[in-house]
């Protein structure tokens, strides 16, 4: 099962998206884990995981998080995406960081 982290400023403004997320994932029959926490915690919380996506409001901060997990893909959700609460776009996005789409 593939691990997706959502970092956010404080980890509450992803939460509706997060389940988003997981209602797609569940229609596409894909099994993953999806939480979100606050970017303060990323090394804490984000080791295990198989991609780590960066809410809008904390995007200026990707290359820092590079650079903590080196072995991890990091991406920026777009604000368009984010705006929507388009799940599916996201859950799309993610895939193709992991390298299933």
């Amino acid at each position: 099962m593939k691990k997706i982290v959502l970092l956010c400023a404080a980890g509450m403004s992803t939460s509706m998206l997060v389940n988003k997320i997981r209602e797609s994932a569940e229609k596409e029959g894909y099994e993953c884990q999806v939480d979100a926490y606050p970017i303060a915690e990323a090394t804490q919380r984000c080791e295990d995981a198989d991609a780590i996506l960066l809410g809008p409001q904390v995007r200026f901060q990707e290359s820092k998080i590079k650079k903590l997990l080196p072995a991890i893909p990091v991406e920026s959700i777009d604000m368009q995406s984010y705006g929507a609460m388009d799940g599916q776009k996201v859950l799309l996005q993610a895939r193709k960081m992991i390298g299933e789409e």
